[in-house]
């Protein structure tokens, strides 16, 4: 009978490169500081929160050897919904994008690179929707991804929902960059 240790040692050493190419993505912004509470900026107006709804301005570098394209979400995965919450949804953002100038999330400002989309968040709508989760409640997290994918672009149609666009995402993604903040009320 033959060892499966070579087999395993030619799979590890094939797969050493996309490691090392994911594990330099990172993920940076000027307005949310790792760990750090948002600011009123990034807090939703409505649902009895009067934030100014502003996405932040997000960095990024590092990204895997084949990326073609990048989407971003922002998820709070402690909203009481049983399935948390989408906030923010971008994809089709070209390989050649490396940032998104704070504010970029709003749909009355064209600010996103061209042929790029949102989806529609747990809103109900789409654009950025700031945080705000129940009153007393403890500080919700927010995470906030940037993915590389290894496809020039994702076929959904415009009103596709963030399940929709976290499937397909999943299905094309080559790594992953996050940063996590936290808010309360």
């Amino acid at each position: 009978m033959k060892h499966p240790r070579p087999l395993i040692l030619c799979a590890t050493l094939l797969a050493l490169p996309l490691l090392a190419s994911a594990a330099g993505f990172e993920l940076s912004s000027l307005d949310i500081a790792p760990g750090a509470r948002l600011a009123e900026a990034q807090v939703f107006k409505g649902f009895g929160c009067d934030g100014g709804n502003r996405s932040p301005a997000l960095n990024w570098h590092g990204a895997p050897a084949g990326t073609q394209s990048y989407a971003v979400t922002v998820y709070d995965p402690d909203a009481p919904t049983g399935s948390g919450w989408w906030h923010w949804v971008v994809y089709n953002l070209p390989a050649a994008t490396t940032s998104l100038s704070a504010g970029a999330g709003d749909t009355a400002k064209p600010m996103l690179p061209a042929g790029a989309a949102q989806g529609r968040t747990d809103f109900g709508r789409t654009g950025f929707g700031g945080a705000c989760p129940p009153p007393g409640d403890k500080p919700h997290r927010y995470i906030f991804t940037v993915h590389a994918l290894g496809v020039p672009k994702l076929a959904l149609p415009a009103d596709a929902t963030a399940a929709m666009v976290g499937y397909m995402i999943q299905a094309n993604r080559l790594g992953s960059a996050t940063l996590e903040a936290s808010y309360g009320r």
